[in-house]
């Protein structure tokens, strides 16, 4: 094997180690990106309440002064959203909720593709399509610790990809 075709070999193996490393390895936000990837998923949530729904709408629209004092818990199992490159008007996520799964289309499927984009998830792309996903996503919302304008009280953790 040549020195060239050595090094680039190598390259793929050192790029192809750390894609996979870091597909593995759980990740975390806070603050104005844990609060917004809260925000577009909240409505979606089948295991959220009415008045943690709204709390969380609440927030997300810059209103930190609600009524609502309870931490909330926005949770997926999975999500999987694509757009396309060649069909320009796809955009779609699919998100499941335990057994449950709810596809979205259009502007709510853009917001969440742009949201992971925001949050760290790096695209992948396939014959036409970009594809953005995320599994055992768990936001931690504090209403009250949100209120004291200081940048805490939202924090999400998820694994990339899958």
């Amino acid at each position: 094997m040549t020195s060239g075709r050595f090094v680039l070999t190598c390259a793929f193996v050192i790029v192809g180690a750390f894609h996979a490393a870091s597909a593995a390895t759980p990740a975390k936000v806070s603050g104005s990106t844990a609060i917004a990837l809260a925000g577009v998923l909240a409505p979606l949530s089948p295991d959220l309440s009415g008045a943690e729904k709204k709390a969380v709408a609440m927030l997300f629209a810059a209103n930190s002064d609600i009524p609502y004092k309870k931490t909330i818990v926005v949770t997926a199992d999975r999500i999987v959203c694509r757009t396309g490159n060649v069909d320009i008007t796809m955009r779609n996520c699919e998100v499941t909720f335990g057994k449950k799964v709810k596809t979205v289309n259009g502007s709510t499927a853009n917001e969440i593709f742009a949201t992971e984009a925001l949050a760290g998830i790096p695209p992948d792309g396939a014959a036409g399509s970009n594809f953005e996903s995320l599994t055992r996503l768990s936001c931690t919302i504090d209403p009250n610790a949100i209120r004291r304008k200081d940048g805490s009280g939202a924090d999400c953790t998820f694994q990339p990809g899958n």
